[in-house]
């Protein structure tokens, strides 16, 4: 090999490896947002919860993104939307709207995390089996409790606490 020939496989390579190396590094985790109301009806919740990303590590566009679905109070829209959300491979659905949304959420899949703020009783509606042994893979926050199940579900960061 002649030694122009030797450079500019070198230079080509140099050239070509960090788009090698950024191909292979794993994806940004994908964030689902599941509501069963419109975004103007959730503005400061979506502040809260853009705002408190941080706090546990995650910054939109930087180390996670964030997938919104919303059902604009169309609740029969919410299996369709959750669904739309496991076809984009999210690692945790956030649930938002009451326990419809958390149910839609839910029923979609069995594996991926979900966190589920609603207000009403989560073992009545059938979202966990009891509050000492919830099971599978929801956890809920209900606001109407106070801070103490915040405490609870180790839901620690400020965007909680004012959601709360």
């Amino acid at each position: 090999m002649r030694r122009r020939d030797f450079i500019k496989v070198t230079v080509d390579s140099a050239a070509v490896w960090p788009l090698t190396a950024r191909a292979h590094q794993p994806a940004m985790p994908l964030i689902g947002f599941l509501s069963s109301r419109s975004p103007n009806e959730s503005e400061a919740l979506v502040a809260a919860f853009r705002e408190g990303l941080p706090e546990i590590g995650y910054v939109e566009g930087q180390n996670a993104n964030i997938a919104f679905r919303w059902a604009e109070g169309q609740y029969d829209r919410l299996p369709q939307l959750a669904a739309e959300l496991l076809k984009t491979q999210v690692a945790v659905i956030a649930s938002v709207g009451g326990s419809v949304s958390a149910l839609a959420a839910k029923s979609a899949t069995r594996t991926i995390p979900i966190v589920a703020i609603t207000g009403g009783d989560p073992v009545k509606v059938g979202l966990v089996a009891s509050f000492n042994r919830p099971g599978g893979n929801i956890t809920v926050v209900n606001p109407t409790s106070g801070l103490f199940i915040a405490k609870r579900l180790g839901c620690y960061g400020s965007w909680c606490r004012r959601l709360l």
